[in-house]
């Protein structure tokens, strides 16, 4: 097994006042297009958009509210995805957050941005001992 993996980024300018990093990976065998966010406690997908991925969805309300996505008191829900990746790390049966992205999706469309099908969070970051490199444009992730 290796010792780690890098996934090359994509750095996105936000209309000149900073960056958003993106990442590519897969879904379900479908390509798909993640942004790394080091603020974010959990990886959070959008319950319409990941349905481009996964047949059937049983999404379970989670009980609370989440804040963060530019709101506060965000209602939310798991599921499950049964494999996804970044780059070559492979992740299997993972516990995902659903969580309403429409507004991410609203700005990025306005800004000519490519589609985002999840947030890759802390909870992952963490786990994989996630290292950005802004200078190499890597992500390097251990599996």
């Amino acid at each position: 097994m290796r010792r780690y993996i890098e996934v090359p980024l994509q750095l996105l300018d936000i209309e000149g006042e900073g960056f958003h990093i993106m990442v590519k990976g897969m879904i379900h065998g479908k390509e798909a297009n993640f942004l790394i966010d080091t603020g974010a406690s959990r990886s959070v997908f959008d319950p319409k958009t990941i349905s481009n991925f996964i047949d059937d969805i049983q999404f379970e309300k989670k009980e609370g509210l989440t804040a963060g996505v530019g709101s506060s008191d965000l209602e939310s829900s798991t599921f499950k995805i049964e494999n996804f990746s970044i780059g070559d790390l492979e992740i299997a049966n993972y516990e995902a957050v659903a969580l309403d992205l429409e507004n991410i999706h609203e700005m990025y469309g306005k800004l000519g941005l490519p589609c985002i099908d999840g947030i890759i969070g802390g909870d992952l970051l963490k786990r994989h001992k996630a290292v950005i490199n802004y200078r190499n444009k890597k992500l390097r992730l251990t599996p």
